[in-house]
């Protein structure tokens, strides 16, 4: 039996999407996520029995490593990578981190129970990708993927979000570039709602690999092309919609490439936004020449809708 170690984040909960990324770009084989807030919308089953649980501001994000990766400079490594968080705005200064052994057994199946098809959307529905006998709904969109490796499972808010603005500006025929790719939700739901071609970037090649892994869970995405690349440099692929889910410090380096690379009349969805940091990304997206369209809150996310456009009826300021 192969053991493996454990490095159990405790932090706020705005933080989630952030140092879950961290925990898997240092190369865990799952991340768990224990947030009390999720028994607020648990929908009882027959038999069930829930225990009083306490409601806490912050969350634990428990990470899984192969023993034969060096614990103890992982955990430093981790420490110091979530302690800059702070220069992007997030609130890291009441975080704990600990680690743990255990055997595989402990884990490598048992927290799949918490993964189950979630309703996103009016008609999109995230569905784990070992769920074999979901009944959807006649008009349900479903995207497969596999939580246990992914950047996002599409729950969070910045996702979510993302997810309505992409319903809001999607007709059908559409190419679409995703910025940030991360687990790749992004451009499967591009094709499901009608995206003829999907252009899909990352940075890190962990992440290019976790998003083709799911892209080859859910059918008929051949469209989409998915490559290592640092946010738009040197790509010269004329798009109808961009669409970006990262930290907004990294949104603003991409507002420039993003106009040069949007057709006329087209949109920029950006996402991943804390309240404080979102007039510096819209006025980021305005010098760059896009009118503000649409823009959506959820607690302190951000998600803005920016359209290239010369008829400027309709887009806030307008």
């Amino acid at each position: 039996m192969n053991n493996w170690n454990s490095i159990t984040v405790n932090v706020s909960r705005e933080t989630q999407e952030a140092i879950s990324n961290i925990l898997i770009e240092a190369g865990a084989g799952g991340v768990e996520i224990k947030d009390t807030a999720d028994y607020l919308t648990y929908e009882e089953k027959f038999g069930d029995f829930l225990p009083e649980i306490e409601q806490r501001e912050q969350i634990s994000l428990i990470a899984y490593y192969p023993e034969t990766l060096p614990i103890i400079e992982l955990k430093s490594d981790i420490e110091h990578k979530i302690s800059s968080l702070s220069d992007y705005g997030f609130d890291v200064s009441h975080f704990s981190i600990e680690t743990n052994n255990l055997a595989e057994d402990d884990w490598s199946q048992a927290w799949k129970k918490y993964f189950e098809p979630a309703r996103i959307t009016r008609n999109l529905t995230i569905i784990p990708s070992w769920t074999k006998d979901y009944q959807a709904d006649p008009d349900e969109k479903l995207i497969r993927l596999d939580p246990g490796m992914a950047f996002g499972t599409g729950t969070h808010p910045t996702t979510k979000m993302s997810l309505y603005a992409l319903e809001q500006v999607l007709r059908g025929g559409e190419t679409v570039l995703d910025v940030g790719t991360g687990s790749g939700v992004l451009s499967i739901v591009s094709v499901l709602l009608g995206a003829e071609t999907v252009y899909a970037y990352d940075i890190d090649n962990v992440a290019v690999r976790v998003a083709e892994e799911n892209i080859h869970l859910n059918p008929q995405t051949e469209q989409i092309h998915i490559s290592a690349n640092n946010l738009l440099e040197s790509v010269n692929q004329e798009a109808d919609i961009i669409v970006a889910n990262i930290l907004a410090d990294i949104l603003v380096e991409m507002t420039d490439d993003a106009y040069r690379l949007v057709k006329p009349e087209g949109y920029l969805i950006m996402s991943g936004i804390i309240a404080e940091k979102a007039d510096m990304v819209i006025e980021s997206a305005g010098n760059a020449g896009f009118f503000l369209e649409t823009h959506m809150m959820q607690g302190e996310w951000n998600c803005v809708i920016f359209k290239k456009t010369e008829n400027r009826e309709g887009v806030i300021g307008g």
